[in-house]
């Protein structure tokens, strides 16, 4: 009674949702076909606080006994094609494979599966909600969605129809659904399958790791120790090629499997959700009363941020260009899946590369896709064959599709080979990286390839001490004639900003920061300045999240003085008498630290 209470629940829900006129036509689409196929697989849409508020039992049953629901909406689907008559082909029950597909989970923590946290179910067969960043992916191949096997013994009744039909189950893999070792209920022969009606579906695996996880590609450690754990996704048919390298989904899908703690765990999908960053509302107060003090010039607030800007780095005061061209940087990332269209990177000129490195690797850490290229690792993706025994090739993401809509910090560019540094000023033209898939080397008749887009800013650095070892440096120290002869000039020239930090330049002031390290050696934690204490590390995440969502328009005189600036290069870039020494990416870049300025000077007057 209790079987036939839900089955009526099922059918009143299909009628109210509309799911049954979707039924109907996706059967119309199977009966004009001509066809005769051994699984008729339909997806039906669930949204669990409506059949709950209809039927709790029923609704219980979809979210904790999911197969059992299942097997429930499957015998509705039958009667419902029997008695309407809308698939003439269709034979017995088992030929129905029904796919709930969930909107939703309850926002409980027990429908949550955090691989932060132990213990963890894993046996239990439902659904979960889970959330995590694409690090890798493999190539789409197939997997049998059903079979039709017959008994081998002409003589029993079994050798013929539709009784015997196999049909994928969540987690299981290609060996438990077609495999030579079956046996007949009745004369126990053993069953042949019928090829012919053999239904393939496609899948992809996905690999995904939880945002938390970023921290360990930051260079940030609170001396606490913690692990993170990637996750395996299988996509199947409609989810398949849903998910991108480097964005953020939540996943609602059944665990299947664990082998131990070293393997990641398997999740099969149900249903997949493009994660939009939340907005933040405001900036602090400390940041508000300091605009409000200074609210008659906003680059005065501009100045200001780079003064004070990481404070327990190095002194106040110093470093105040390279501080405002990162903060350029950073206020120019995005956190939404739209694509990245203004990046800016950077490369610095420096003697003290442990300071630049310590003020970078705080800088990156302000932003949620903030990426310190590890030394072990690749940039950019290249190609596995995956451990899952399907044949694919796995593409992983590497350092820049991980920052995707942030910023990838590479360390020192002289410590790269000459092979990756062409790669890398080939990527940072283009803003985009083909991947090639050689099908002999993973089996495959054809070769394919993959292009992903590069939507991040580079920042990295050269030492100067480095340089001069293999060329006296220059005294003059202007950019133009600056000696980056380690580093290939069409390299240097592909970056947004070139910046100089040595001895002789402003930015760099010997006797506050030697004062600042001593310091710092007496007391680490400790606050040296009032500037440390008013605008913390918090302060500069807020306005900095803040100021890169705000949508601004540049006024008509910010406009005029552009479309002036961009007139003016082209007549000293094409005078050649007068002519300007700089390249034309400099000279474009020239200009766009006027559109960044002018930015930073319209998002002060919004907020």
């Amino acid at each position: 009674m209790s079987n036939l209470k839900m089955k009526e629940a099922a059918l009143v829900y299909l009628d109210r949702s509309g799911g049954l006129q979707k039924f109907i036509n996706d059967c119309k689409y199977y009966n004009d076909s001509k066809q005769s196929y051994a699984v008729y697989r339909f997806n039906i849409l669930i949204n669990p606080s409506d059949i709950v508020e209809l039927d709790a039992e029923l609704g219980n049953h979809i979210l904790h006994h999911p197969v059992k629901a299942a097997e429930v909406f499957q015998s509705v689907c039958f009667i419902a094609v029997k008695t309407l008559s809308l698939i003439g082909q269709l034979q017995t029950e088992t030929q129905i494979n029904i796919v709930l597909k969930l909107t939703h989970l309850p926002a409980l923590p027990s429908y949550s599966l955090n691989f932060c946290e132990f213990p963890l179910d894993y046996t239990s067969q439902r659904f979960y909600m889970m959330q995590g960043i694409v690090i890798a992916m493999t190539t789409v191949t197939k997997y049998t969605q059903g079979a039709r096997f017959l008994c081998s013994d002409d003589a029993c009744p079994l050798s013929e129809g539709f009784q015997y039909i196999r049909v994928h189950a969540p987690g299981a893999t290609e060996s438990a659904t077609v495999r030579n070792d079956f046996l007949c209920n009745l004369c126990s022969s053993s069953l042949q399958e019928d090829r012919k009606f053999r239904v393939l579906g496609d899948k992809q695996i996905v690999e995904i790791i939880t945002a938390k996880a970023l921290h360990a590609f930051q260079g940030h450690s609170n001396n606490q120790p913690f692990r993170f754990q990637s996750f395996t996704i299988f996509l199947r048919d409609e989810l398949v090629n849903k998910m991108s390298i480097g964005n953020e989904y939540k996943i609602i899908g059944i665990p299947t499997c664990v082998k131990s703690l070293q393997t990641s765990v398997c999740i099969e999908a149900n249903s997949i959700t493009f994660c939009n960053p939340k907005v933040p509302s405001g900036i602090s107060d400390n940041f508000r009363c300091l605009l409000s003090l200074i609210s008659s010039s906003c680059w005065k607030f501009t100045a200001i941020l780079a003064n004070v800007f990481a404070s327990h780095i190095v002194p106040p005061g110093t470093y105040n260009f390279l501080k405002l061209c990162l903060l350029m940087s950073l206020v120019q990332t995005s956190d939404s899946n739209k694509e990245l269209e203004d990046c800016l990177d950077i490369l610095i000129i420096t003697s003290d590369t442990l300071l630049v490195d310590r003020l970078l690797n705080y800088s990156i850490n302000l932003v949620p896709r903030g990426i310190r290229h590890p030394v072990s690792t690749e940039i950019f993706p290249t190609l596995f064959r995956n451990n899952y025994g399907t044949g694919a090739v796995s593409i992983q993401a590497g350092s820049a599709l991980l920052a995707k809509g942030g910023i990838c910090f590479i360390g020192d560019l002289s410590s790269y080979k000459k092979d990756k540094l062409e790669q890398l000023q080939s990527v940072m033209e283009s803003r985009s990286i083909t991947v090639y898939i050689p099908g002999k080397k993973f089996g495959d008749d054809s070769n394919q390839q993959t292009t992903f887009p590069i939507q991040c800013s580079f920042w990295s650095f050269v030492d100067m001490d480095s340089s001069s070892r293999k060329n006296m440096q220059k005294t003059n120290t202007l950019i133009g004639q600056m000696d980056c002869s380690l580093i290939p000039a069409n390299l240097v020239e592909v970056f947004g900003l070139l910046i100089n930090c040595n001895e002789s330049s402003p930015c760099h002031q010997f006797l506050p920061t030697v004062h600042h390290t001593l310091k710092k050696a007496i007391d680490p934690e400790g606050l040296l300045y009032l500037a440390s204490k008013q605008f913390t590390t918090e302060d500069f995440e807020k306005l900095l999240a803040f100021a890169k969502n705000l949508n601004v328009e540049f006024s008509l005189e910010a406009e005029r003085m552009v479309h002036g600036y961009y007139l003016a290069s082209r007549r000293i870039r094409t005078d050649s008498i007068c002519g300007s020494k700089l390249s034309a990416s400099a000279l474009k870049y020239l200009g766009y630290c006027i559109l960044c300025c002018s930015k930073c000077s319209i998002s002060i007057r919004t907020i």
